[in-house]
């Protein structure tokens, strides 16, 4: 009995074949069943199918809504967004900046300097030396001349008076300066005393301004870094 009740209700089920019109007219009976909305001053209450679709509209915005918001949560900054800063970053030791000898002593420590023109100039060339003077061994120096390019300033050689072979020399013009400068090679070291360092270079004929000329000297002892700077006339 279980067993054939069982297959006769399979085969209904195969045979089975919904009336979709039938469906549709019931539907459509519904609707027009649907009361009267009551007369009131003022926007019309919307038809039964507009307020279904509303309804879907609703859940489905809702539904979007939730999506963005998990979506977003999950997104990784782009690359190159603004972040809030950290916070400062650890301070770090620097040497002073090239062409800030004003900014600078000219007797630090154990050094001493000074800037001055040799007297054996002429109208059309000039030597502008540094000497630096130290009470104790340095480990390690570099002095930096800088001469205002003014006048038609041009290089002709430069000296110093502790050993060539000590020292890295170069003469080049970086941001409207021509520069000189001599760094203690590695290994090496200066002993306490007294050392000149100069640069020779044509200009024009005449006088020449000297008030942007500066120089450096920044050096390492036994008991830490040190530096030095200063000036020059304001004519020669």
């Amino acid at each position: 009995m279980d067993e054939d009740l069982r297959e006769r209700l399979r085969t209904a089920a195969a045979s089975h074949r919904p009336d979709r019109a039938r469906m549709l007219a019931r539907i459509e009976r519904g609707m027009a069943e649907e009361p009267p909305a009551r007369r009131v001053r003022g926007p019309r209450a919307p038809m039964p199918w507009l307020r279904v679709v509303g309804a879907t509209a609703a859940v489905c915005g809702v539904l979007t809504a939730g999506a963005f918001a998990v979506t977003s949560a999950g997104r990784e900054e782009p690359a190159g967004g603004q972040r809030m800063a950290a916070g400062p970053a650890s301070p770090t030791l620097t040497t002073p900046s090239p062409g800030r000898g004003g900014a600078l002593p000219s007797k630090a420590g154990p050094l001493w300097s000074d800037g001055s023109l040799n007297p054996h100039g002429n109208a059309y060339w000039a030597q502008s030396e540094v000497t630096v003077r130290t009470s104790r061994p340095l480990a390690a120096l570099t002095v930096e001349l800088r001469i205002a390019l003014n006048g038609g300033v041009a290089t002709t050689g430069s000296w110093r008076s502790l050993p060539e072979q000590d020292f890295t020399v170069s003469a080049r013009e970086e941001d409207g300066f021509l520069v000189y400068r001599w760094s203690l090679r590695p290994g090496r070291s200066v002993p306490a005393g007294t050392h000149t360092f100069a640069g020779q270079y044509n200009h024009a004929e005449g006088t020449r301004d000297a008030g942007r000329d500066d120089y450096t000297a920044r050096a390492r002892t036994a008991t830490g870094p040190v530096a030095v700077g200063g000036g020059f006339g304001a004519t020669r």
